[in-house]
């Protein structure tokens, strides 16, 4: 006989069974539970991002001025020469220039260096489109389309609301 028939049969471990889990795995079906609604009903204490809604601010008596009178200017409708229309508006916003940037030599700026100028202040009322405004003074018989009249009235009013 020899050694190895003296050798113990080998024993194999327990299969290892998926229940019972570890002790304890009922309270994981209680805790979980209970922390999400907890946090379901802590989420109202979270501050939210709410929009700002910005009201338009109520204008300052010198814009009210300036809006009156770009409402009574006349306008060059049917084919009117349109260049003492557009030397008033340009009038009128170098006036305003010089009240509210006193110190940026606005006055002495004129064509697209006078555009770019109103454009830096107010992007959204796109002034440097409108190259008529700075030339059609000087051109002789300079005339608008109603459209165009229109649209550089509503640029200039816009203009005046909204620059910073």
């Amino acid at each position: 006989m020899s050694s190895l028939d003296q050798l113990q049969p080998l024993i194999s471990p327990p299969p290892v069974e998926f229940w019972p889990p570890a002790p304890g795995w009922w309270l994981l079906l209680l805790v979980v539970p209970l922390i999400a609604l907890g946090l379901w009903k802590l989420r109202r204490f979270i501050p939210q991002k709410r929009p700002v809604v910005r009201a338009e601010q109520p204008l300052d008596p010198v814009r009210l001025a300036a809006l009156a009178e770009l409402a009574l200017m006349p306008k060059p409708y049917d084919g009117a020469p349109a260049g003492a229309w557009l030397q008033q508006l340009n009038g009128l916003l170098k006036r305003l220039c010089r009240n509210h940037y006193p110190y940026s030599q606005s006055h002495t700026l004129n064509g697209r260096k006078w555009l770019a100028f109103l454009d830096n202040r107010c992007p959204a009322a796109g002034l440097t489109r409108w190259m008529v405004l700075v030339e059609g003074a000087y051109k002789p018989e300079c005339k608008l389309d109603d459209k165009a009249i229109a649209g550089l009235t509503q640029a200039v009013d816009t203009w005046i609301r909204k620059h910073v």
